[in-house]
Parts: structure tokens; sequence; C-alpha cells
């Protein structure tokens, strides 16, 4: 058994301690502890700048200011929040955008170059809806500038989303500040030729390419071209018509900056043609055209087409000088280069169309792209030196087009075809003026079957009608084109046949359509005047137009589209009757109708008048017509003068009064400007005085023919003794009529002068016939007498103080008073009539009416004495 060794005696040196992995090593006991511990000190803000009271926060609380600092934040989140701010505390404090504007701008223009997307899609759409709409009143120039460095900037970035978000921009600036672009166009058209020269982006990214195409088609568009400017009075908003121009009349004179924009299009130009000719096989080998494909090729070629109407503009005028300093530039393709390159690049592949697949679909498509490349053919001009057998192509294709399913209905239910339709239809002129004659026909042919089948409403309608204007109508005083030739004019005459039916149809509904339809009428009636093949058939358009003005059906009129179209196309289809070689009475009828209209403008009755008389004149219109027609008029016209007759202020809206005053007086000076007044008198005394004694007329109307006859008769009068005799009921009648209506005595102002004018006339008649005269006055003595035995004492009392106030007037006017001298025996007649009224019972035996009848006596008896 082994025994254990005792243990050792006195202390341990050193004690082992065991320590397990992982824990904490505990302080050495002679360590100093460094941890210092303190306590916030809370102030109260005394900064003035936390003060926000009256000033615009966003719904977060911050201040513009604010706001715009955390744009420039390392944090997407915050820039896109900040973004947002700004949006909602613009929209709800307009007043802040007008003050801090260009700070705005200066700070938002950072983010052109954002990494992230959705804080440039942010910044973008800020500029597109608020800043750049509400800054077109401000300092183009300034704004413009300050956006466009950062703009060329992300145009270089190595992150090709920077890049197309930069040309987004630059087609924005193009869209809100054309006028002021003309600075930059050098260095754009640089930017978009050093875009398209990377055959891999435009291959690969052509969602990207697309809206870049799109900028650029935008920029060339503002570029002036050689097209005449339109006298048309057809104005079309054409898409791919290029509104011009940022440039203005004076810009060409910048030559150096105009001539460096033709030497940078001379770079792009080809560089377009080149990425069209790299998309081409891929379009034409794919069963289904790509979307994307097709709007970038569209794109390319109406860049192209733009590009050279202004290089074609350019090169006639910048003088010889700046030509030669352009020879030059070896690198920079010449005008002739460039036809050239188009010849054998995009027009030797002309038309485009499927290689492998013959499916039909997508062939619109196809159309469309193939309209683009005519339009460039047709821009640059047919008579450039091109294969023989390519004219033939782009001629074919044209007469297909016009020609497809009877003039394109079903073509163009599809909208985005029609503007492309439109193209070709507003190139007819030019080629039916340049091809030869069968050419000529086949197109002409095809245009007509066209115009008769598009919609009366389509745009592709109005394109119709500014190339037969173009047609029909030459300018600078030409003859039209191959009027002499059977075979044109035929269409020309079923152009003309179609527009008072289009007229007539679209009227009142389209008045859009029918302003041009009526304008082309008044220059193709300024164009009959000088050929008589076409004044032929202008005339016989009156004959269709006759119901657009109006018609009677059973004695009844139905007023047509004249009447309620606009005042302003009233007046043009009133000027287009002038130009008629004659106007027919059925059309001057129709015309009598339209003018008794009581919603007719009263400038436009006159009006009416005005060009009746002119083209009496000018010997269109038979001079028995021409009477009937004044005289209709005033005999049918109906005048509402409750106004007048109750005393009150003449209104056009109440009262018609004042129109048919001023009617009067200009018929009856034309009828004075005719001839010799006797001659007249007898064309128009029997229809006139026929009127008056027919006994259906009202007091103006009657007054309004007194009026004729009293202009044209002369002292002593020219009436003859039967018509004298027909007159003396009427005019009696009238005369007790308008006592009646005006009395003598009446408190109101304005009735004396009314009454003097309705009397004037029968006073004038009376001085130059004393048989006149004496006959009414003999009329009146037996409608006293007649009245008394079968009407009321109110009629006998009323019809007397009528007819003594008659000859009270006469008697107080010193020109007329003559007038009775001769009649001294008429008036004692009938003062001995009122003495038997009274003396007969047929007065009622009340004082009053007694009283009433002793007082005309008396007034009558006083007119007897003052005649000698």
């Amino acid at each position: 058994m082994v025994r254990k060794a005792p243990p050792k005696k006195g202390g341990i040196d050193f004690k082992k301690i065991r320590r397990k992995i992982g824990r904490k090593l505990p302080s050495p006991n002679n360590s100093t502890n460094t941890e210092i511990k303190s306590k916030a000190i809370i102030l109260p803000e005394q900064s003035v700048a936390s003060d926000k009271t009256g000033l615009a926060v966003s719904k977060k609380g911050l201040t513009l200011k604010e706001l715009l600092q955390q744009t420039s934040h390392h944090n997407q989140k915050v820039r896109r929040d900040a973004l947002l701010g700004v949006r909602d505390l613009i929209s709800n404090h307009p007043e802040e955008l007008r003050t801090h504007k260009y700070a705005l701008v200066e700070k938002l223009r950072e983010r052109i170059s954002d990494d992230d997307k959705i804080v440039r899609e942010a910044v973008y759409q800020l500029f597109k809806t608020i800043v750049l709409p509400r800054s077109k009143e401000d300092n183009q120039s300034i704004l413009v500038s300050s956006m466009m460095t950062h703009i060329f900037c992300a145009m270089t970035h190595l992150e090709i989303d920077i890049r197309m978000m930069a040309f987004k921009f630059l087609d924005l600036i193009i869209q809100n500040f054309p006028s002021c672009f003309s600075t930059y166009a050098e260095e754009v058209l640089q930017s978009y030729d050093g875009l398209l020269r990377n055959k891999k982006f435009y291959v690969q990214e052509k969602g990207k390419l697309k809206h870049a195409l799109a900028g650029l088609l935008h920029f060339l568009s503002l570029l002036p071209d050689d097209a005449p400017v339109a006298e048309s009075s057809i104005n079309l908003n054409n898409p791919g018509e290029g509104v011009l121009h940022a440039f203005e009349s004076q810009a060409h004179k910048d030559y150096p900056g105009f001539s460096n924009i033709i030497r940078k299009l001379k770079y792009l130009v080809p560089t377009l043609i080149n990425c069209l000719q790299e998309l081409t096989p891929s379009a034409q080998s794919m069963e289904l055209l790509d979307v994307q494909l097709f709007d970038c090729m569209l794109f390319m070629l109406q860049s192209i087409d733009k590009s050279v109407r202004f290089l074609k503009y350019g090169e006639k005028i910048i003088q010889n000088d700046l030509k030669d300093q352009m020879i030059h530039d070896q690198d920079a393709a010449t005008y002739d280069e460039i036809l050239q390159i188009l010849s054998k690049k995009v027009f030797a592949v002309f038309p485009l169309s499927r290689t492998n697949y013959q499916s039909g679909k997508d062939d619109d498509k196809y159309f469309v792209l193939n309209v683009a490349i005519t339009e460039i053919f047709l821009h640059i001009g047919i008579n450039v030196q091109l294969r023989g057998d390519l004219l033939d192509r782009f001629l074919e294709f044209v007469e297909h087009a016009l020609n497809m399913e009877n003039g394109g209905v079903l073509l163009l239910k599809k909208k985005f075809l029609e503007k492309h339709i439109i193209l070709l239809l507003n190139s007819i002129p030019k080629l039916v003026s340049q091809v030869n004659s069968i050419w000529k026909n086949r197109l002409l042919e095809a245009f007509t079957a066209a115009f008769r089948g598009y919609c009366h409403e389509s745009a592709a309608k109005l394109a119709c009608l500014s190339s037969i204007e173009e047609m029909l109508v030459p300018r600078s005083g030409l003859s039209c084109m191959g009027v002499n030739d059977p075979n044109i004019l035929v269409h020309y005459i079923t152009w003309m046949r179609e527009l008072p039916w289009l007229t007539l149809q679209l009227g009142d509904k389209y008045p859009s359509v029918c302003k041009i339809l009526l304008h082309l009428q008044l220059r193709i009636g300024h164009c009959a005047l000088m050929n008589p093949s076409i004044a032929h058939e202008y005339d016989n358009m009156q004959y269709s137009l006759m119901e657009f003005y109006s018609r009677f059906s059973d004695g009844v009129v139905q007023y047509g589209p004249f009447t309620r179209i606009s005042p302003e196309l009233q007046e043009l289809s009133v000027s287009c009757l002038y130009y008629y070689s004659v106007i027919d009475s059925c059309t001057l009828e129709s015309l009598v109708a339209c003018c008794l209209c009581p919603h007719l403008n009263s400038s436009i009755l006159l009006r009416i008048i005005e060009v009746i008389q002119s083209s009496y004149r000018a010997g269109r219109v038979r001079a028995a017509d021409f009477i009937s027609f004044f005289i209709s008029l005033l005999s049918r016209y109906k005048v509402s003068s409750d106004a007048v007759f109750q005393g009150k202020e003449l209104d056009s809206k109440i009262s018609n009064h004042g129109v048919f005053r001023s009617l009067t007086n200009v018929i009856c000076s034309s009828l004075s400007e005719l001839g010799d007044p006797s001659l007249v008198l007898q064309m128009l005394e029997s229809i006139t005085v026929d009127q008056i004694s027919g006994g259906s007329l009202s007091v103006d109307n009657t007054c309004a023919l007194l009026r004729v006859l009293m202009t044209l008769d002369t002292t002593p009068t020219k009436l003859s003794e039967q018509n004298i005799v027909r007159l003396q009921r009427a005019i009696a009648e009238y005369l007790v009529d308008v006592a009646r209506l005006f009395p003598e005595e009446s408190t109101v102002p304005n009735h004396l002068p009314t009454q003097h004018y309705y009397f004037v006339p029968c006073f004038l008649l009376f001085h130059r016939c004393q048989k006149l005269c004496s006959s009414v006055l003999n009329t009146m003595g037996s409608m006293i007498t007649n009245c008394g035995y079968n009407s009321s004492t109110a009629e006998v009392s009323s019809r007397t103080s009528a007819i003594v106030s008659v000859l009270s007037v006469i008697n107080r006017n010193d020109k007329f008073h003559q007038t009775l001298w001769s009649c001294k025996t008429e008036i004692d007649s009938i003062l001995d009539k009122i003495a038997i009224l009274q003396s007969s019972g047929s007065v009622s035996e009340s004082v009053e009416d007694k009283h009433m009848m002793q007082c005309l006596a008396d007034r009558l008896r006083i007119v007897r004495k003052h005649i000698p």
C-alpha cells in the first residue's frame, strides 16, 4: 500500500486561474476607468429658420428650400420623396413656382443624370406637366440654356438609360420652346449622329431608340423647307407635315449657323440611311412585323424626308462663297451623293414587303412604310436621274393605294393609317402636273374614286378637297391644268358636281367642312370668269344649291342649312352668288325666303341685297327678276314692331322695325339708280300697286311699297289713271290705320316722328297728284258713313278721329298744306257726313260720346277755315 506524500509547508507564489474559452477577461486591478458619462443639455429652439409660420409647406411640413436640398440626398428614397413633395407643394401653392422658378430649375436639372430610374422619371414628369408649361411667358433663353448644359452632359453618360432620358428631356424642350432652339441645332444633330453610329445600340435597343427618334423628328420638323406657302383656303394640320418654324423669315440670313446645320445634316442623313438599311432585312423576314421595329423604321424615314427637304431648301439660299467653303469638308456627303445613297439603299428595296411569308397580316404597316418612302421620292422630285422603272413603281403604288377597297374606305377604318393616306392625296396635284398623259388619266381616275369613297367628315375627304382646289383653281393667273383635255375635264366636272351635294349634306352638321367647301366654291367661281369650260359647270351648281338656302313643300317654306350656319359661312355662301353668269329666278326665290327668315342676321340680309345689286350691274340678273326680288322682299317681310306701337325704345332683340327701315332705304336707293325713274316706274308700277291694293299687307309693308312709288314718281305724277283709282281705297285705309296706331295727341315723345314717317309717302303722292288726294278724301268720307251704320259707337268715334287727325297733320305741315286747297269740297263733304252722323242717332246718346263728336267736328272746321 502506497502512502501519500505529506503537503509542503509555506505559501503559493502564483495561483493558477483556469479560464473558460470565450469568456471575457476581467480588467486588471490596477487599470484606470476611462468611461465618461454625461446628460444631454436641452435648450429651447431659438433659430429664426425653424419658424415656418406663413411659409408654403408640403404635407410633411417641409418648405420648398428644404425639399430641394433633399433632392441631392445620398439615399434614393429620400430623393424620390423630395420630388413628390415638390410636386405637391407647387400644385397647392402655384405662387411658389412663379417666385422661385429659376432656383427650382437650377436644382432639379441636376437630377437629369440621376442614377435612379424612378428619380429621373419623376423629374421628367415634373418638368413636363408643371414647370415648362407654366414657363412659356418667361425668359425662355435663360431657362433653356440652364437645362441644355445638363442635357448635353447626360447624352455622353456611360449608362445607356441616362443617355436615353437625356434625349427625352431634349424632346421636351423642343416641344415647349421651339423658337429658342436654333442656337443648339448643331449640338443636337451631332448628339443624334453619335447615338445612331452605335450599331449595337440601334439593333438591340429598339424600344429605347424609338423615343430618341421621335425627338429627332420633332426637331427636324422645326427646320424650313422648299415647300411653297399654301394659298389654299384649306388648312390641314396633317401629321408628318412640318409646322414652320423655329427659323423665322430672316433666319436664313444667319449663314454661318445655317450652313453648320446643313453640314451636320449631311453627316446625319447617311447615318440614318445606314441604320435603316441594317433594320430592313429583319423587318422583311418577320412573320409579324415587330411594333418597335416598325416605329423605328418609320421615324427614320420621316426624319430622312425632313432632312432632305431642308437640304434642298438650303442649297437654294446659301450663297456661292459659303457653298465653296462647305465643299472643302471632304467627310460630309453632298446633296447629290445623298440622293445616290437613297437610290441604292432605300429606293432599291421599294416597295417593302415580306420575303418569306404571304399571310397578309401587318400589310398596313408595310403600306405606311412605303408611303413614307414615296414621300421622300416625291419631295426630291421625279425628274431626278434614277432607274427608268423606279418612277413606274412609285406611281403604281400611289394608284393602288387610292384604289384600295373603293377609295380606301375599309383601309381608313384604322385611324392611324388615315394620316398616311393624306400624304399621298396631297401629292396628287404635283404628280399629275409632271407625269405623261397616260399616267395623268390613271391617277385622276383613282383619285376621283377615292374622293367619292371617303367618309364626308374624314380628314382624307378634306385632303381630297385641298388637292381639288390646287388642281381646279390655279394660282398666279395660270390656266386650269389640262382643262382643254376632254379626258381630264371629265374628272373636273365630276368633282364640281359633288361639291353642292356635299355642302347640302354637311352644312350645319360639320361647320369646319362646310367652310372649306364654300371657300373652294368661291375660288372656283372666281376662276370660272376666265375659263368658259369651268364657268358652265359652275353655273349649273346653283340649281343643286337652291335647297341649301330654302325650298317650298306644299306651299310651306322649309329652310335649308344656310339659315343655321354661322354668319361667317353665310357671308361666304352669299359671295359665291356673284360669280354665276346668270342668277336664275328660282335661285332668287329661294334667297327671298331666306331673307324673310326671322332668325337671319340683319348684316347678312343687307349683304344679300348688296350682292344682288352688284350682280345686276354686271348683267347677271335680269331686270324683271331684280325688281320682283325687291318687291317680294318688301311686301312679305314680317315686322314685329310691338315695341314701337307701345311707345318703347327700339330694341333689335324685340323689334326688327329698324332693320326693315334700313332695308327699305337700301332698296329705294338701288331702284333709283337703275336708270330713268319714269321707265323704272313703268316696270314695277303694276306689281307694286297690286301688292298695295290687295288689302292683306301690314302698315309697314304698305309704307315700304308707297316709298318705292314715292322715290320713282315725279311732279306731275306718272302713275296711270287705272292705278290711281286702285290706290285710293288702299291709301285711305292705310292713313286711318296709321293715325290709330300713332295718336296725334299722344304723350309718347317718339310717336309724332314715327307718324310722320308713315304719312310722308302719301302726302308726297297727294302733292304730285291732286286727283289722288281728292279721291282718297272722298273715300274717307264714305268710310265715315259706312262706319256709322254698321259699327259700334267706339268704332265710329275711332275712325272719325283718325280721319280728322290725318287732315289736321296735313294742314299743320307747311309743305303739304297747299294740297288741301283744291279739296275744299271734299272736306266740306266730310263735315256734312259728321253732322249727319250726329243727327242720325248712330252715335250713343251719352254726353261723353256727343261731346267727342262735337270736338272732332270743331277741329275739322278749323282745318277748313285755314284753307283759302
